[in-house]
């Protein structure tokens, strides 16, 4: 971003150009706000990485809401109470602010500028709060406002009437507004915030998001925090940094936050290098590195191990060799049954001659167990394949654990983390990161004087992460009411070479006596 700030003749004239990118420009003064559009540099492949496809995922934003979904064709999605479809979207560029119309479908918001009394220029835009030029007027004071009600003219069904004749919620708004017999006796403040509320309500403005390790840990966050552990996108970001990911490395994972810090750490690694899944239970749990839409050769790169075989594999006794395939016994019981169904049949039908209808039930019979059959048969061989797949990915995540020289170690999981982390550090080389989170306090501490007590690391340190957002607006910053009390423990440090192993060793071996010593006969004299 480049900032060129040109002062005209005083401060309060101050002019600030922003390049947001090669196309886009924004340029702020005291007379408003401008967004300069310019012709696109580049190839067409470089700009087919910001426009939307069919298939892609994004996020949908509406004010603080977020909601990660699949881009489909001629598909319902229900976002915040209101059914639309994403169909027009396709081929947009991504961070596009679009109106639902009537009938769920999107238009791309048109930006409009008016001119209000004291000569200001405003940006309506969904980044801007903006004011109608008729709320000029405003009042000194609200004491002499009261809420009885009665205020506004239009009624429910009124204001249904105008969404069914297709007015925008804009227009909606300023129906409001000139409907509103206290509107113009409240203050300036009050009249904004009035205009905020009845935008959050009738204004129906959606942003179409590329997905990003920030959007999606604030999506999870604002929408169901126990998934993710309670994880801020800020405590992800020094996670990310103090466990020094970059492209190339091989890192250990650890985590059951739907897959949101996995997904984190591929995006941080670009598809270069090797991950390593550690993960409890039966299968792996990646709901959340789905919502990145990462390209095929990312998942190349990612491995799982379960996090029950690593003692085994510490210990040398993890079998990853394909299993032998018992010998087919000469005389299937299965198949004598239906053979000896059939004799008795034939023989039954040879001596009493059985009546036709029998002849049709068994027949039917027959053809059913034949498909009941078959279809078991092929449930067998997919579940041999699946097997195979689970074994071979087993041994290949095994041959990179064997070698114990793994760059980084993150852990963020709901379990208690002391057995975990005195586990998994044993894959880590020497000199080599590793970041825990954790909710609560407590279990940290517990890591923090094991790792003191055994050593082979340093540099321990143990922090919370504190942020505090800001609304910023004329006469009226202060911190935001509504804020996240917390953002989590982090114990972090760095491994080294156990010397207190080696001292054991040479204490082991100086505690051993020393061999006797061979006496050497003389020969006696005969």
């Amino acid at each position: 971003m480049e900032v060129d700030l040109r002062t005209v003749s005083s401060f309060s004239q101050a002019q600030v150009s922003l390049s947001l990118s090669p196309s886009v420009s924004l340029c702020v003064s005291r007379w408003g706000v401008s967004i300069i559009m310019a012709a696109a540099e580049g190839t067409e492949e470089d700009d087919a990485a910001y426009v939307i496809k069919e298939g892609d995922c994004v996020v949908l934003k509406r004010g603080d809401i977020f909601k990660a979904l699949k881009v489909q064709l001629n598909k319902k999605v229900m976002f915040e109470k209101q059914w639309l479809f994403l169909d027009k979207a396709v081929g947009q560029l991504y961070s596009t602010a679009f109106e639902v119309v009537s009938g769920g479908h999107l238009e791309p918001h048109k930006a409009k500028t008016t001119e209000g009394s004291a000569g200001f220029i405003t940006l309506l835009c969904p980044l801007c709060s903006s004011v109608p030029p008729d709320t000029a007027e405003a009042g000194a004071d609200n004491r002499n406002i009261v809420d009885d009600g009665k205020s506004q003219k239009l009624t429910r069904d009124d204001i249904e009437t105008l969404k069914e004749q297709g007015l925008k919620g804009q227009d909606i708004i300023q129906q409001l507004i000139d409907n509103s017999s206290t509107f113009r006796d409240k203050t300036e403040f009050s009249q904004q915030k009035y205009i905020k509320k009845k935008k959050k309500k009738y204004e129906s403005t959606i942003t179409v998001l590329k997905p990003s390790c920030r959007i999606l840990a604030m999506m999870y966050h604002g929408r169901e925090p126990a998934k993710v552990c309670h994880l801020r996108h800020d405590t992800l970001a020094q996670m990310l940094t103090l466990g020094n990911i970059h492209a190339g490395s091989k890192v250990l994972v650890f985590e059951t936050c739907s897959g949101l810090v996995l997904g984190a750490v591929m995006e941080r690694m670009g598809g270069y290098g090797s991950v390593v899944q550690m993960y409890p239970g039966g299968e792996a749990v990646r709901a959340g590195v789905e919502s990145f839409g990462f390209p095929p050769h990312f998942h190349d790169t990612l491995h799982e191990f379960p996090i029950c075989h690593v003692n085994a594999l510490l210990a040398g006794t993890l079998n990853t060799a394909p299993a032998k395939e018992p010998e087919a016994d000469a005389s299937d019981p299965s198949k004598a049954g239906e053979e000896a169904g059939q004799t008795d049949e034939d023989m039954g039908g040879g001596e009493g001659g059985p009546e036709e209808p029998k002849m049709e039930t068994s027949t039917a019979a027959q053809d059913k167990q034949r498909e009941w059959d078959k279809l078991k048969e092929i449930r067998l061989q997919e579940k041999k394949v699946k097997m195979e797949e689970k074994r071979k990915k087993l041994a290949a995540a095994a041959a990179l654990l064997e070698g114990k020289n793994a760059d980084g170690l993150i852990i963020a999981s709901k379990f208690h983390p002391s057995l975990v982390l005195l586990g998994l550090i044993k894959f880590l080389a020497p000199s080599r990161p590793f970041v825990v989170y954790s909710q609560y306090i407590e279990p940290l501490i517990e890591c923090y004087t094991k790792l003191k007590d055994q050593g082979g690391t340093v540099n321990l340190q143990l922090t919370d992460s504190w942020l505090r957002h800001y609304q910023v607006l004329p006469n009226r910053t202060h911190p935001v009411l509504q804020m996240s009390g917390g953002g989590g423990y982090l114990l972090t440090g760095t491994t080294t070479v156990n010397m207190r192993n080696f001292k054991a060793a040479d204490a082991q071996q100086a505690d051993e006596p020393p061999a006797p010593k061979k006496l050497k006969l003389s020969g006696s004299d005969g």
